[in-house]
């Protein structure tokens, strides 16, 4: 059946918020003033949502594979993957790719800071990866090399090469990061202050993935090395910054997931606008149409608005667009409440108030939710249940008085045990005849 409406999907990274006591006991999206998604949640229908599963943590990667309707358990093959795969980085067969953060070393193998305070620049972390690259050489394994590249602030990629073959069953060294199965996931129990460097060990007794662990042993010593006495960190230290001195690398990906095509899944064509590399790697991998955004400002108030009018000029050319924005991810990791309340509210008053002037609700559904929780009392990710809302088209009202969490769980979405559920649902909603408006929620 043809689509009788376009679909905007828009993902707010990690906005989903537990109560905060600072203000009162609400969380971010209650105290945030939100009259565009409130306008949404009035006129549309609500529910909440496990992205991957209830008792799971996802990382983004899985979380993001997971509502774009694929299951991550069937799918799944590593981060530092995908990661690379979105920077264009080659990785060959017995190649091992890992994402990494530039981190800030304590005593010992204490880690101060898993991101160096927030504060390291793209361009500092290309002088530091240049030196990396041609001082560290790695001899622990014989015919192995490497090959690592920044990609935004303290993030960086990692690619493993070995004569004989590497396997990516290893073990993280970032400490907040883990496994269950095949699955990347977030730690919620570990020691916030004093977090430890973890050894690198392959799975199984692997004679590849003990190649593996060792050469990424070897990698974290001897990039140490390089990093602490580098120019670029003295001059950090001399302005009170922190140093980006040490290298925190996980989720290690040998091939690339067995995605059909979201045209062959869905029937669909869908663009996208992403900036992270992982969540390009993933859609160049279910094969959206990438529409590049300009570069970051220091005006988040211009860039949601520019992202709303770019999302405004495409839709006619396809089925949907997917827009995944940042914003409010970081300030929940940070702890930050009052950040993340702002970023909220420039979303809302620019993104969506600017959108929301642009088209025609009738011919366009509108659906919000988020990849993962991050909530601010927590500084991480959680298995909490996220914000949902479909909006638009002939969706009768549920009633739904605002876009929060507690609203949300009462609206007639009910709860959806997975994100894999998301895309059938709007996709029944995109293809309902206006006398079948209702038909698709009792469908569900």
């Amino acid at each position: 059946m043809p689509f009788q409406r376009k679909i905007l999907y828009v993902i707010l990274d990690g906005v989903g918020d537990q109560p905060i006591p600072e203000i009162n006991c609400q969380t971010t999206l209650q105290a945030a003033s939100t009259p565009n998604m409130d306008k949404l949640a009035q006129a549309g229908q609500s529910g909440q949502m496990y992205t991957v599963g209830k008792g799971i943590v996802p990382q983004s990667d899985i979380a993001v594979i997971s509502i774009l309707g694929y299951d991550p358990r069937v799918h799944y093959t590593g981060r530092g993957r995908l990661e690379a795969f979105g920077m264009g980085i080659p990785v060959n067969p017995g190649d091992v790719a890992l994402r990494c953060n530039f981190a800030t070393k304590g005593e010992g193998n204490e880690i101060a800071d898993r991101r160096v305070g927030r504060t390291l620049t793209s361009e500092e972390a290309s002088l530091l990866s240049d030196a990396i690259n041609v001082r560290v050489k790695l001899t622990s394994v014989p015919h192995s090399s490497f090959e690592f590249v920044p990609t935004i602030a303290h993030r960086a990629v990692l690619v493993l090469r070995s004569a004989n073959g590497l396997s990516a069953e290893i073990t993280n060294v970032d400490p907040g990061y883990g496994r269950i199965g095949k699955l990347g996931v977030a730690k919620t129990v570990f020691d916030p202050v004093v977090q430890k460097v973890i050894p690198c060990e392959g799975y199984a007794g692997c004679e590849k993935a003990i190649r593996g662990a060792k050469l990424m042993n070897e990698f974290v010593d001897k990039s140490t090395e390089v990093l602490d006495k580098h120019p670029v960190n003295q001059r950090r230290c001399e302005q009170g910054l922190l140093p980006a001195d040490l290298i925190l690398a996980r989720d290690a990906g040998e091939g690339l997931p067995d995605f059909p095509s979201y045209p062959e899944k869905f029937g669909v064509h869908f663009a996208t606008f992403v900036e992270m590399p992982v969540e390009v790697g993933i859609a160049r991998s279910i094969g959206l149409k990438m529409i590049e955004l300009p570069r970051p400002s220091n005006d988040l108030g211009r860039d949601y608005q520019c992202c709303a009018q770019m999302a405004k000029n495409y839709l006619p050319e396809y089925d949907g667009i997917y827009i995944h924005i940042k914003g409010p991810d970081e300030p929940g990791h940070d702890g930050d409440y009052q950040r993340k309340i702002e970023i909220i509210e420039q979303i809302d008053r620019h993104f969506f108030g600017t959108l929301l002037g642009q088209i025609d609700l009738s011919e366009t559904l509108i659906m919000i939710t988020a990849d993962h929780a991050t909530p601010c009392v927590v500084k991480g990710h959680t298995d909490d249940p996220v914000p949902l809302l479909i909006a638009g088209g002939n969706i009768q009202s549920d009633g739904t008085p605002h876009f929060s969490e507690a609203a949300c769980r009462s609206g007639s979405l009910g709860t959806l045990a997975c994100g894999t559920e998301l895309m059938p649902l709007l996709i029944r909603y995109a293809q309902a005849m206006p006398e079948e408006s209702t038909r698709a929620e009792a469908m569900h």
